[in-house]
């Protein structure tokens, strides 16, 4: 069994697999006092290894440098094991049309290459996690590059921490009309409708760029919640894409 460790800007998670299958996730929040993700992280290793005991391998991939060497370090302590990372030991392979291609995040290239793989080609990556992110692996392979914006929690926050009078939104969730009756169910409602047709029109701009009708694979932490919005642009909707690349790519490496 492996253990793959996505270690993002909100969360690590912790996804055991059995093949490509996702037997199990875990998660901690990354944001946590150094001390106190310690304690949370070794606790968690020690209930991964109970509780699966065939977890023979670990790979990480990291946006978090800082994170990084605290939970190899607790890998190595708690499960005995030497992880290895995506981008350093374990290469990505697509070639990457980024104008400088170390910009770009290795959980980005991790889930172009799994949809490359799973699902075909030319391909869109639609991510809701921190940040809202598409990514585009054209007809021949390659990395092309994507779009960045803010995603649908930074956006809340933004509007709580700049703005004097609209309100904190405690629960994020889907609108009960387009247009608000009140300030939450109007936030909501530009939250969600916005993000929406952005999506939309965004995918439509790329799609008419690659000149051929792409798969459009959504991930990522809110696509439930936004799954909605976008429901005529899907092809197909995968939480597990980034875990399933990381298989992937271990698996790959083991066979030189």
């Amino acid at each position: 069994m492996l253990l793959a460790i996505d270690i993002g800007n909100t969360s690590v998670s912790f996804g055991v697999l059995s093949g490509q299958r996702v037997v199990q996730i875990y998660s901690v929040e990354t944001r946590m006092a150094q001390a106190q993700f310690r304690t949370e992280l070794k606790i968690l290793l020690n209930r991964i290894r109970r509780k699966f005991p065939k977890v023979k391998d670990v790979v990480i991939c990291s946006v978090v440098p800082r994170v990084s060497d605290m939970v190899e370090r607790a890998v190595t302590s708690q499960l005995k094991i030497q992880s290895k990372n995506i981008g350093k030991d374990i290469p990505v392979p697509l070639k990457n049309n980024y104008r400088i291609p170390k910009q770009v995040g290795q959980d980005r290239l991790v889930c172009a290459y799994a949809a490359k793989c799973l699902y075909g080609l030319p391909v869109i990556i639609v991510d809701f996690g921190t940040a809202t992110t598409f990514d585009v692996v054209s007809k021949l392979g390659s990395y092309e590059g994507g779009i960045i914006v803010p995603g649908i929690h930074l956006s809340v926050e933004s509007l709580y921490k700049k703005t004097a009078l609209l309100p904190k939104i405690s629960s994020i969730k889907g609108p009960k009309a387009l247009i608000g009756k009140d300030t939450q169910e109007s936030i909501l409602s530009g939250i969600f409708y916005g993000y929406g047709s952005m999506c939309c029109g965004l995918i439509d701009r790329i799609s008419k760029k690659l000149k051929r009708k792409p798969k459009v694979i959504v991930t990522g932490g809110h696509t439930d919640v936004m799954r909605k919005f976008i429901a005529k642009k899907i092809t197909k909707i995968d939480v597990n894409l980034v875990f399933k690349g990381m298989a992937l790519l271990w698996r790959q490496s083991q066979q030189y």
